[in-house]
């Protein structure tokens, strides 16, 4: 019987530190199917995420000693996929990815948009799915990591190392282009309203 299971990530991050490779096992258990959704949001070829996500892993544990466990790891190792997927983006990419990212360029107050509320959220997640892929790149990372993936705007901005009041901005801006986009596929929901 594995006891690994009952314990927190931070928990289980000490005792890889520690030696427990098993312990590694628990994360990997814990984080595989996470890390491949979000990799589906970066890449169509599901042996290039597996892939992918299996490098994300490997760096992750030659890295753990370096892992502060007073902190929270799914921030931390979602970095780290962020950093293979944009990589791995840019490498297959025709047309490099060169842009000026205005959210990060300007200054901007913290922004904190009020949280829809539950049935609002819930709607928001089912249209992800069917419009996720014509919103800007930069735009369908948030909206994934905050409603997919349940992390708060501190979070996503440790990952994105973007300021947060770009996070309130970036997710302000995809919710306003799903719901464009959404109204433009299903029209008769829209008349309804």
């Amino acid at each position: 019987m594995n006891i690994s299971i009952d314990k927190n990530d931070e928990e289980l991050v000490v005792l890889v530190q520690m030696g427990d490779q098993d312990s590694f096992g628990t994360l990997v258990e814990r984080y595989e199917n996470k890390l491949l959704r979000y990799g589906r949001k970066f890449l169509s070829t599901h042996e290039d995420i597996e892939d992918i996500v299996q490098d994300v892993f490997i760096n992750s544990y030659r890295n753990i000693q370096s892992f502060d466990p007073s902190l929270r790891f799914s921030p931390w190792i979602y970095r780290i996929a962020h950093n293979a997927f944009a990589n791995a983006l840019r490498k297959r990419s025709r047309n490099p990815l060169f842009f000026v990212d205005f959210d990060t360029f300007l200054a901007h107050p913290i922004y904190e948009d009020p949280e829809p509320v539950e049935k609002e959220r819930e709607q928001l997640k089912k249209q992800l799915d069917v419009v996720l892929d014509r919103i800007s790149p930069k735009y369908r990372e948030v909206l994934v990591l905050h409603y997919l993936e349940d992390l708060s705007y501190k979070e996503m901005a440790d990952i994105l190392e973007v300021p947060t009041g770009t996070i309130g901005i970036r997710l302000k801006r995809a919710r306003e282009a799903l719901k464009k986009i959404y109204t433009i596929i299903h029209p008769d929901l829209h008349d309804n309203q």
